[in-house]
């Protein structure tokens, strides 16, 4: 048996980390240069959450009166570019495919180097280009954008994850210029209030706009279009 002794020593309980939902991750490079080049907008958000068919949406409803491209970042396929270019939504050479190869906030966040390397492509190849639409692969809720890769950031999640989903913060929801709320023709199926739901992502995210839409009833993407267009007017 192990001899009684004095239990003196005292234990630190403070955690390092910072728990705080509204936290932004910590961006390790500066916003870009904005000048003589397209305006470039990053779109993120959780797996299966409706980022490619909005991407797809925007480039119909944009396409005729913007020139824009596409940079699509999927792990280890090209499988959301394969999907536009099927689609037949811009011209296939309108449409460049980064494999991550790692969770996709490294390649949108943490080393932004392959996706600046295909916006590049795209600007040789298309000089009078005026707006790139980059859809991170699907990650979680901090998948935030680099300033120095995206100029603004639309984050979408969809009511199948709960309505719990914006009331659980992370940066991508609390610090995108845009929250699109995605799927909410499903809402009912699938048990979520969007009553909460909105009011929750309107109290994380302050005076941040937020948009609820169904591309199954708006397959054009009439508001978040609008948002673009107002976007690109600044």
């Amino acid at each position: 048996m192990l001899a009684d002794h004095d239990h003196q020593h005292d234990h630190d309980h403070r955690h390092p980390v910072n728990f705080d939902p509204t936290a932004p991750e910590k961006d390790p490079f500066g916003p870009a240069p904005t000048a003589g080049r397209p305006f470039r907008i990053g779109l993120g958000g959780p797996v299966g959450s409706g980022k490619t068919a909005l991407t797809a949406a925007l480039c119909r409803s944009l396409g005729a009166e913007v020139d824009l491209a596409v940079v699509t970042n999927d792990i280890y396929t090209t499988e959301d570019a394969d999907f536009l270019r099927r689609a037949g939504v811009l011209a296939p050479d309108r449409i460049e495919a980064v494999q991550t190869g790692a969770c996709p906030h490294t390649a949108i966040r943490d080393d932004i180097t392959a996706n600046l390397d295909a916006v590049e492509r795209l600007e040789q190849r298309h000089p009078g280009l005026r707006l790139i639409l980059i859809e991170s692969g699907g990650d979680n809720l901090t998948a935030v954008f680099s300033r120095g890769l995206a100029d603004a950031q639309i984050f979408v999640v969809d009511v199948a994850g709960g309505d719990k989903v914006p009331r659980k913060g992370g940066p991508g929801v609390t610090t995108a210029d845009l929250l699109v709320i995605n799927k909410i023709d499903l809402a009912e199926r699938v048990g979520a209030d969007m009553t909460v739901m909105t009011a929750d992502a309107h109290r994380m995210r302050g005076e941040l706009p937020v948009i609820t839409q169904s591309l199954t009833d708006t397959p054009e993407a009439p508001e978040v279009t609008a948002w673009v267009r107002e976007q690109l007017a600044r």
